[in-house]
């Protein structure tokens, strides 16, 4: 059994646990932790759902659930935080996960999967695709940042509609992301889904195909754990981690992703180990831009109907930790080959920013 399944139903028991804790008043504290230890499996069941719908569906409608659904379990943890009013740890997830997949789930895939294996390949040209649309994502959803920063005053409304503007032209960019990967250029994109787990080869048949019914349940179940447990997180983060001598920008930028990538982490390291660097690479890279040209400008715009101030205005610190990871991203991938020393590096900086974070006093 893979380390994957074995988290699925081992932490399961963290979902009554996290319930039980909050009802009962166990404390902040306790709250806190469980209910963080219930989303992992309940992510993991999230992402498995969608992988299992979209091999009954196929590759077509396959290929975008897997695209609408890759970060369901971030984009719910947001948008609660947003409604709890929470737009600076908001903000701060966005950035976060972005560089965590870049060089935390990359580096981590890089160095286990190089210990493993001598030097590993995957296709350059979709490296190439992620790394240019990836560099136009973070360019737009940073550019209201380095407007402020390079004039002598900026209306609030300005920025406002920047955001707005930049939101509508990312989602439009998405959108031709998934034509390009669908439909015109599909077969450098030909990775199988049946490979996210175990490369089923062994106990899937062409006569075999999942029950379709059976996993749309447990993808309309695990959506709602994942918002109810989300409820329970949001609502002690705060004042968790301020317990915890955290600033909301550290904790958006690092725990935050952790709890809510925990389903692609796993995922592509479990594929880099099996010498499936393809496969690792476009979970890494997709999810960051899921997050870039999807999540953030979905975000700003349900900014404007929870009625909360939700632009794209960071922390100048995010616009040059993020421009570091993509740059180191893309020019580590750009040769369409990795070892353990360059997963080391991808790592060696996600600890340094991740320092330079928790001592950055914003």
């Amino acid at each position: 059994m893979s380390i994957k399944k074995i988290l699925s139903y081992v932490l399961l028991i963290f979902v009554p646990i996290s319930i039980a804790a909050e009802y009962l008043h166990w404390g902040t504290m306790p709250v806190f932790i469980t209910s963080a230890l219930a989303i992992v499996p309940l992510a993991i069941w999230l992402s498995t759902a969608t992988e299992e719908v979209a091999l009954t569906t196929g590759p077509s409608i396959g290929g975008l659930l897997n695209a609408v659904f890759g970060n369901a379990t971030e984009l719910i943890i947001a948008v609660v935080a947003l409604k709890a009013g929470l737009v600076d740890i908001v903000k701060a997830s966005i950035t976060g996960t972005i560089i965590s997949n870049i060089l935390l789930v990359m580096g981590l895939s890089m160095f286990l999967g190089g210990l493993r294996y001598k030097e590993q390949e995957f296709q350059p040209v979709i490296a190439r695709v992620n790394g240019s649309t990836m560099t136009l994502a973070v360019t737009a959803i940073l550019l209201p940042t380095t407007v402020i920063y390079t004039s002598n005053g900026v209306e609030p409304s300005a920025i406002e509609n920047l955001s707005l503007t930049a939101a509508v032209v990312l989602i439009i960019v998405y959108v031709l992301t998934l034509i390009f990967s669908l439909k015109t250029h599909s077969y450098l994109y030909d990775v199988s889904v049946v490979e996210l787990e175990e490369g089923t080869a062994e106990k899937e048949t062409p006569e075999h195909k999942p029950n379709l019914w059976l996993w749309l349940g447990v993808l309309v179940i695990s959506t709602v754990a994942v918002a109810i447990e989300s409820e329970i997180f949001v609502g002690v983060v705060e004042e968790a981690t301020k317990g915890l001598g955290l600033t909301p920008l550290f904790t958006g930028v690092i725990l935050l992703p952790l709890v809510g990538g925990a389903a692609e982490y796993v995922t592509a390291i479990g594929v880099a180990l099996k010498n499936n660097m393809d496969l690792s690479v476009s979970v890494a890279m997709g999810s960051s831009l899921l997050v870039a040209l999807l999540v953030a400008p979905v975000l700003v715009l349900l900014g404007l109907v929870f009625h909360q101030p939700m632009d794209l205005n960071f922390n100048p610190f995010e616009v040059v930790a993020v421009a570091i990871a993509v740059a180191l991203g893309n020019l580590i991938s750009l040769d369409g080959k990795s070892n353990w020393l360059e997963g080391s590096l991808l790592l060696a900086t996600y600890v340094i920013l991740g320092a330079a974070f928790y001592f950055h006093p914003a």
